[in-house]
């Protein structure tokens, strides 16, 4: 809806505000200053090498700085991720013992969805994350709700 308004004798169009929708299932925290290193997992030869540095995460998917130019859109990585306690508050859990417990670390996929240049032949490389069980990834949001928020 589009209304005229008349201010000091000169009509004006006056358009009303769009709304910006959140198309993201999952909100992006930025975790780049934390130096947070993501590290390719499995096959003997890339068994624990370093795919780069988290640059942001949610509970849904990451985002990777990395100076591996190999990696291509729709290819799957298995990452290994380690991210510290904060605020008493482990980001995954332990479901193999008789009781749940909190960890540190989590192994899964990462289904590549962008890579980008980032100048100074590095790249930036997001993706989903694919394979994580649901207790995981609400842990992991709610780790995420005391970090930053990413523009």
């Amino acid at each position: 809806m589009t209304t005229l308004c008349e201010q000091d004798g000169k009509a004006e169009v006056v358009r009303p505000q769009t709304l910006r929708v959140e198309r993201r299932s999952h909100r992006r925290h930025d975790l780049e200053l934390q130096m947070v290193r993501v590290e390719r997992f499995g096959g003997k030869k890339a068994t624990g090498a370093v795919l780069g540095q988290l640059v942001d995460l949610s509970s849904g998917g990451m985002r990777v700085r990395t100076a591996q130019g190999n990696v291509r859109p729709d290819q799957q990585i298995r990452v290994r991720l380690e991210l510290p306690t904060y605020a008493g508050i482990s980001p995954f859990v332990d479901t193999s013992g008789a009781s749940l417990q909190g960890r540190r670390d989590w192994v899964g996929w990462m289904a590549v969805t962008r890579v980008e240049p980032a100048g100074k032949g590095e790249y930036e490389v997001a993706g989903r994350l694919v394979d994580m069980e649901q207790l995981d990834r609400g842990m992991l949001g709610l780790y995420l709700s005391m970090q930053p928020l990413a523009a």
